[in-house]
């Protein structure tokens, strides 16, 4: 059995959770309904911006681990890697979440 949440439901669950801690998410891409990745952009008010991804754990569990960081000097590269992501997997969500302490909040996901 597969005890994996749908992409969209997961989404949803996402932007409820961020609302619910005082801040705000944004859909940039939609990807496969059910079984598409989800990638989580995080940033604080127009602050640098950080790309979360689910990676394999030692324990066998998948956590979201931070993959990237916006340089300041050249922010183009932060989107074009995302916009290339996109290009290669159309099956794939993007999550931009605004929200203070993103750590914490990324801390809080299920595993």
């Amino acid at each position: 059995m597969n005890e994996r949440l749908p992409a969209h439901l997961e989404i949803s669950s996402l932007i409820r959770l961020t609302e619910s801690h005082g801040g705000s998410a944004m859909v940039l891409a939609k990807g496969e309904r059910d079984a598409g990745t989800v990638l989580i952009v995080t940033q604080y008010r127009g602050g640098q911006s950080r790309l979360f991804e689910r990676m394999p754990q030692l324990d066998g569990t998948r956590s979201f681990v931070e993959t990237r960081k916006e340089d300041a000097e050249n922010a183009k590269e932060f989107s074009d890697y995302l916009a290339r992501r996109r290009q290669q997997d159309p099956d794939i969500w993007i999550l931009e979440v605004d929200i203070a302490d993103p750590e914490r909040f990324i801390a809080l996901l299920p595993r």
